[in-house]
């Protein structure tokens, strides 16, 4: 009986590190970067509901302590993290939405990342009242207070510079070029302590 179950045993650790080949393969982190992401991601995990996958409020909780109030960025990088739309992030989607932050990926993966934040509607465009949002969300994270007109003039200057086609929103190929002329707008994207 007892080497039955270190067959088992030997089985899942064989898929975990399968697994954790798979996700080194296919994202910006050795194997070695997956298997600290998975302790990081355990830790996580169980930090409120102990089920081995991250809640929105074990996300908010670990990277905003913020897991009791309203944080619109915060509750917008969780839902892009949670690529399989099911309100929890699984392991796979931790490391592959991480791999977007690591220095060593690709600019146009930051891009679309960035821009997929920003698109809070998901409709495939930075529309006005997106953006506005997001400067307010901004400057309450930042403990910012500017009065209505000058976050007016943010949002304006902001779709008038980046509206190239002149249709009020920004769509994907406009937010490219946006970040093409102003490259920190995407410099949060890139966290150097994943190399």
């Amino acid at each position: 009986m007892h080497s039955l179950k270190d067959c088992f045993c030997l089985k899942k650790t064989r898929h975990l590190l399968e697994t954790h080949d798979t996700l080194a393969s296919e994202t910006c982190f050795s194997e070695n970067d997956v298997e600290a992401l998975y302790i990081l991601y355990k830790r996580l995990s169980s930090s409120i509901i102990d089920d081995g996958l991250i809640h929105k409020e074990e996300f908010l909780q670990a990277l905003f302590s913020c897991s009791h109030r309203q944080n619109l960025f915060a509750d917008r990088l969780f839902d892009v993290f949670d690529l399989k739309r099911n309100g929890i992030i699984e392991f796979g989607e931790f490391v592959r939405s991480l791999s977007i932050f690591h220095p060593k990926a690709p600019q146009q993966d930051k891009i679309t990342f960035a821009f997929k934040v920003y698109d809070l509607k998901n409709t495939g465009y930075i529309e006005r009242d997106e953006l506005k949002d997001m400067v307010l969300a901004v400057l309450e994270e930042s403990k910012l207070t500017l009065a209505n007109d000058a976050i007016e003039s943010i949002v304006h200057k902001t779709i008038e510079e980046a509206d190239l086609n002149g249709d009020g929103r920004i769509d994907p190929k406009e937010w490219k070029e946006l970040v093409t002329r102003y490259p920190s707008l995407i410099k949060n994207m890139t966290l150097p302590y994943l190399e």
